[in-house]
């Protein structure tokens, strides 16, 4: 059976790609199961997309497993599309999701409702042997919304709890694990890469 390495070490992100890609004919693992945690990647790349395929790729050059990252972000038009590929970073380092929360809402303090527009935006990417066949494999989601005043709920990580949904009206910690994977960036993303692995993973039975 093909193992499948998702590149990340944060434990709620694993558990969120892992249940979008339940039912594949895979072992799915994390940096977190690997034997030794390999080096962090620098995420040099401008864009999303950039910053995905370079950790697949290079989690895939240490380990030899076929490799899924992924790179997401929250782009705020009052902000000009910040904090975009650095929202992970968002701030000084060392921050936590809950600083990172208060600082963005800090610079958003004067924006009325009408500039509070935002979407989150995600890129997965695919490297590595896969049914005997090379893969380099790029999907892009995205959703649209809007930032909160203050944050609420308590579900999700990182800006989830001051990003509300469009069409819910809710943020998207707020909504159930279930609610979210419909509705979110990284659900939409990943039901692309689903699609896709599931045609691969069949070529090899």
């Amino acid at each position: 059976m093909t193992t499948l390495l998702i590149a990340t070490s944060n434990p709620g992100k694993v558990a969120e790609i892992a249940s979008l890609l339940e039912g594949l004919n895979c072992r799915l693992i994390g940096l977190g199961d690997l034997p030794e945690a390999p080096p962090i990647v620098e995420e040099t790349g401008a864009t999303f997309a950039e910053n995905a395929l370079l950790k697949a790729e290079y989690y895939h050059r240490l380990t030899g497993l076929p490799t899924l990252a992924d790179d997401s972000g929250l782009e705020v038009d009052a902000l000009d599309g910040r904090p975009g590929v650095y929202s992970a970073r968002y701030g000084s380092e060392g921050m936590t999701s809950a600083e990172q929360i208060e600082l963005l809402l800090d610079e958003m303090k004067d924006a009325p409702d009408t500039r509070r527009k935002a979407r989150f935006v995600c890129c997965v990417a695919v490297f590595g042997m896969v049914a005997g066949k090379e893969i380099e494999q790029i999907f892009e989601d995205r959703c649209e919304g809007r930032i909160a005043r203050r944050p609420r709920g308590s579900g999700g990580f990182g800006y989830d709890p001051i990003f509300i949904d469009e069409e819910t009206g809710h943020t998207f910690a707020e909504l159930t694990p279930e609610e979210k994977a419909l509705r979110s960036h990284r659900g939409k993303a990943l039901q692309h890469t689903r699609e896709f692995l599931v045609e691969c993973l069949q070529k090899e039975n």
